[in-house]
């Protein structure tokens, strides 16, 4: 092999041996995790101020959800209690949220807890909201069962205007910041939810609840409207 083979050959094996190195691959992995980097934000993604409310609402009416503007969350119960009746829902479960425990649930078919199969409609709290998609973003925790976001036929989701952010970047940020000290980086799961469960695998057609709920209702909170 000719020197000059042997000194390109050489300088291969060593970027390899670098780039396969554990201690390199895992630096590497673990500095993007805490300085990820910021990709293209499209302009739809750019919304500001009461935009991204208008945004909101029209995307997710889009995608077939239905939203439900309230002044504050004292008007959650009655609200919630209109659409369960409207549905043929004979109960309500909901989820553990400090802002659900303190309402008036009085005289109201209610209880909380995660989800089961025989649900017929769950009430969760969102994390976050995405302008660009209409989309609700919620977490799993204590105080937030999954279970309640697939099994009910009937999803209700309380989100403040405030929560909503223009973009998916604006809300992964969210979740970023705030991860619990020494703890993990994002919850176990994150579920990203856009109108109703839905398929068109027969014939094309969109058929609702195939997957999940088939009627997702968005109780939106505008204090300032």
């Amino acid at each position: 092999m000719s020197d000059s083979r042997t000194r390109i050959m050489g300088r291969l094996k060593a970027a390899l041996d670098q780039r396969h190195n554990p201690t390199v691959r895992f630096s590497g992995a673990d500095q993007r995790m805490k300085f990820p980097p910021l990709g293209l934000i499209p302009k739809r993604g750019q919304a500001e101020g009461p935009a991204r409310i208008v945004m909101f609402v029209d995307e997710a009416e889009y995608g077939h959800a239905q939203v439900v503007r309230l002044g504050d969350l004292g008007q959650v119960p009655a609200a919630a209690a209109k659409i369960c009746q409207e549905a043929g829902a004979g109960s309500l479960k909901i989820a553990p949220h400090p802002d659900f425990q303190g309402l008036d649930w009085s005289g109201r078919d209610v209880e909380f807890g995660i989800g089961h199969g025989d649900d017929t409609a769950g009430l969760s709290r969102a994390f976050a909201g995405v302008a660009e998609t209409g989309t609700l973003v919620l977490r799993s925790g204590a105080d937030s069962p999954t279970t309640l976001n697939f099994l009910p036929d009937v999803h209700l989701v309380v989100i403040f205007a405030h929560e909503i952010k223009a973009s998916y970047e604006a809300v992964w940020a969210m979740l970023r910041a705030q991860a619990p000290v020494g703890g993990p980086v994002l919850p176990r799961t994150v579920n990203w939810i856009t109108g109703p469960s839905r398929t068109a695998d027969i014939e094309q057609t969109i058929l609702l609840g195939a997957h999940g709920p088939r009627k997702l209702m968005i109780l939106l909170i505008d204090e300032t409207a």
